[in-house]
């Protein structure tokens, strides 16, 4: 069921990334999904380089969305040379 949930929160949190960041992002629902559990993965170890977060301990729904637009940020660097 911990699946289940990691692929609808990272959903939530692809969808609020690209909402904010401006311009358009062609991205499916797979895209989106991957995202923001990428996101919430860079947002962790951000916020644990930082010091805002201890070691082991859960990535709150901020820093997993600013750890998504980090990412779509580079995905949109990358996409545009290619």
């Amino acid at each position: 069921m911990g699946f289940i949930w990691m692929l609808i929160v990272g959903f939530i949190v692809g969808l609020l990334a690209r909402a904010i960041m401006p311009g358009n992002q062609s991205m499916g629902i797979i895209l989106t999904t991957v995202l923001g559990i990428i996101g919430a993965l860079v947002g962790g170890f951000l916020g644990q380089s930082l010091g805002l977060y201890q070691e082991g301990s859960q990535v709150g729904l901020i820093g997993s969305v600013f750890g998504a637009i980090v990412v779509l940020f580079i995905y949109g660097l990358i996409s545009k040379r290619g």
